[in-house]
């Protein structure tokens, strides 16, 4: 009896892809425009202020990343520390009252090109991008037992200067509750260009 064998050999190469920082200079001006820095202050301030009198506050962050289409990434690190609406506050308060809304849809991310100022009473982004990307459910993780991150990656098919995310309930353009809206210096796109956003936002306790 002849027993034949057939042996195959191959070799697995892998290249790691590191992020690189954003330019200094689009560094420089996110970070000292004045609503990143009152950010920035009021989120130490509430953090600090929860610790001495043990009075519950919620801060939120908001980092990115951009994704060329040939694979290079661009760490552009926090883009802003604003701000959680008056729309979001009542919808939470409401689920908790167990009315119809429920706060684990609050997961949608949408990205927009109008940097108009954020304010509580916003219900919506001022001008999403839906031309060129559509809103994207984040996967959701806890950093922290006090802290709730979702992060979600939005591709994009055509050119803009992306200026504005939100956080919303609804993966449906033009619907949902509008939960925190940021803006920053904006990320310049094009066709096959995605942006990686992560949203943290901390309750924090006073421990």
């Amino acid at each position: 009896m002849t027993t034949n064998s057939i042996g195959f050999a191959g070799q697995l190469k892998a290249k790691k892809i590191a992020a690189q920082k954003a330019d200094l200079s689009w560094r420089l001006r996110n970070t000292f425009r004045a609503r990143y820095i009152w950010g920035f202050l009021c989120n130490k301030a509430a953090v600090a202020f929860s610790a001495v009198t043990k009075v519950p506050t919620m801060t939120a962050e908001l980092q990115a990343r951009k994704i060329y289409a040939d694979g290079r990434i661009v760490d552009y690190g926090t883009l802003d520390y604003r701000v959680v609406t008056d729309a979001g506050v009542a919808f939470l308060v409401d689920d908790w009252d167990d009315d119809t809304t429920d706060i684990t849809t609050m997961n949608y991310h949408a990205a927009g090109t109008d940097n108009t100022a954020e304010a509580a009473g916003q219900t919506g982004l001022i001008a999403e991008a839906t031309t060129v990307t559509d809103r994207v459910a984040g996967t959701k993780s806890q950093p922290a037992a006090h802290q709730l991150q979702s992060v979600a990656t939005l591709s994009f098919t055509g050119t803009a200067s992306i200026v504005e995310h939100g956080l919303l309930s609804s993966g449906t353009e033009g619907a949902g509750t509008l939960w925190d809206r940021s803006v920053f210096t904006g990320i310049g796109v094009e066709n096959g260009d995605s942006i990686q956003f992560t949203y943290v936002c901390s309750i924090n306790s006073g421990s």
